[in-house]
């Protein structure tokens, strides 16, 4: 026991004669010791800590909620889209709609939603050189360079009335269009599915040699943040009929069908949509849509309507809750004339009750001849 004593204050002499420098090694040395021992599980801690949870799992593709919502019936149908170039999404406010060109479009359709023959949704698109430039589906017509000036005008007489647009030029557009909510200022999670979806289609669409025929923009909110990747696609069926349609949770591994299954062969995505424009009008119906033509564009979709909540409207310029709808309300039907009412319940009774009512009529008339015959008579 003594001699152990002796040999730890041997070893204590030994360490106080170290040099300064030693001393310094040795309680760094001890430091590395006893957190090693006691603080392992803090240090693979804050090394997990340390490395940042990238932005795909956080609102990119690889996010938790991605297809965790039902994506069937989270678009309503319609009649008309209209896009309004403007800007590069990049630069877009969170409300695009609340500055420039995009506002004076936005009260104008608040203005006139009740004048627009069919329902009609607005939504802003990558502009650059094309600022301006308004888009209409699945009329397939494009008209040019609209000013902050024309735009009460253009919603008068194209989108109210069907007029031509003189005061514009006007050009019909062909092929196929890819619509992608790339509104990162809005939601990160479209700000960062969009463009990624974007440069996937535009390199499956170069391989494929399809570039002069499928065009592919940006478009601001188109509601469901959930959904992003969000995109929409008016593409030809083949009877050369354009029609809208939504889709959600794409991926870039989801483009090439998006090329060679809707685009390609007119076959909707099912597991991917979300809705979209209304079917072309059969019977009755379709002896109407001439009604609702923009010129030297195709017959705009009409369907049977349903009644409008007119307490609050969703849609428009960014199909939020807060954006600007165009759907036109019920009208109520007309107050109908005595004469009229008579005419049509004489319209409706069968021709031999026509007859039999003429027959009674012309016996009470005779009676009442004979009657007053007899009382002059007497």
């Amino acid at each position: 026991m003594i001699t152990k004593l002796t040999s730890s204050f041997r070893l204590i002499r030994f360490f106080n004669s170290l040099s300064s420098s030693s001393s310094i090694v040795f309680c760094e040395t001890l430091d590395f010791g006893v957190r090693k021992k006691t603080s392992m599980a803090e240090e693979v801690a804050e090394n997990v800590k340390a490395v940042p949870v990238s932005e795909d799992e956080l609102y990119g593709f690889k996010r938790s909620e991605m297809y965790s919502g039902t994506l069937a019936g989270s678009v309503g149908p319609y009649g008309r889209h209209v896009f309004l170039c403007y800007k590069s999404h990049e630069t877009w406010l969170p409300r695009v709609e609340t500055e420039g060109l995009p506002q004076r479009f936005a009260k104008s359709f608040k203005d006139r939603k009740a004048d627009f023959g069919v329902e009609t949704k607005l939504t802003v698109c990558g502009g650059g050189e094309s600022d301006g430039d308004v888009l209409i589906f699945p009329e397939m017509v494009r008209y040019k360079a609209i000013q902050d000036t024309d735009v009460d005008a253009f919603v008068e007489d194209v989108l109210v009335k069907g007029k031509p647009w003189t005061s514009g030029v006007q050009e019909e557009l062909s092929g196929s269009f890819v619509f992608v909510c790339a509104h990162g200022s809005r939601d990160k999670r479209c700000g960062v599915c969009g463009p990624v979806l974007m440069e996937k289609f535009l390199q499956e669409i170069g391989s494929r040699g399809l570039s002069e025929k499928i065009v592919v923009l940006p478009c601001s909110h188109i509601g469901g943040h959930k959904y992003a990747g969000n995109l929409i696609v008016f593409s030809p069926d083949s009877a050369g009929n354009v029609s809208g349609h939504w889709y959600g949770y794409v991926t870039p591994d989801d483009v090439p069908a998006m090329l060679d299954q809707h685009i390609g062969k007119g076959e909707i995505i099912q597991n991917l949509s979300r809705g979209g424009m209304r079917l072309r009008p059969i019977g009755e119906e379709a002896e109407k849509e001439d009604e609702h033509k923009i010129p030297n564009g195709n017959s705009v979709v009409v369907e049977a309507r349903e009644p409008v909540d007119q307490k609050g409207f969703t849609g428009g310029c960014c199909q939020g809750a807060n954006g600007v709808s165009c759907c036109q309300e019920q009208a109520p039907e007309p107050v109908k004339k005595e004469g009229s009412m008579k005419l049509n319940w004489l319209r409706s009774m069968g021709k031999e009750e026509v007859l039999l009512g003429a027959a009674a009529v012309s016996a009470i008339a005779t009676i009442a001849v004979a009657y007053s015959i007899y009382r002059r008579s007497g």
